[in-house]
């Protein structure tokens, strides 16, 4: 569902981009309708980027995160043991 809603989002934004640049040169807005469709595809296919960048963003965001989490567990279990042997050196 999400990569449908970020493609008609984009694809929304390209109509509205072209219909924005038309408005700008005073040119009528739905007279020649394949320029609104370049645009719409165009920015369909960047949403498609977009969704899939950021998926690979999360899943190596995922797997860092269980990397630092490991590694933080490793130095507390070895911080402690190393705290338990510099209390038992003290007594």
């Amino acid at each position: 569902m999400a990569l449908i809603s970020t493609i008609l989002g984009f694809s929304a934004f390209g109509f509205g981009a072209r219909c924005f640049q038309l408005g700008l040169q005073h040119r009528p807005i739905f007279d020649a309708f394949h320029g609104h469709a370049y645009a719409v595809i165009a920015f369909g296919l960047l949403g498609a980027g977009a969704y899939g960048a950021e998926q690979k963003q999360t899943a190596m965001l995922q797997a860092k995160k269980k990397i630092l989490l490991e590694h933080r567990e490793k130095e507390k279990i070895e911080w402690e043991a190393s705290k338990g042997q510099a209390q038992a050196h003290a007594i």
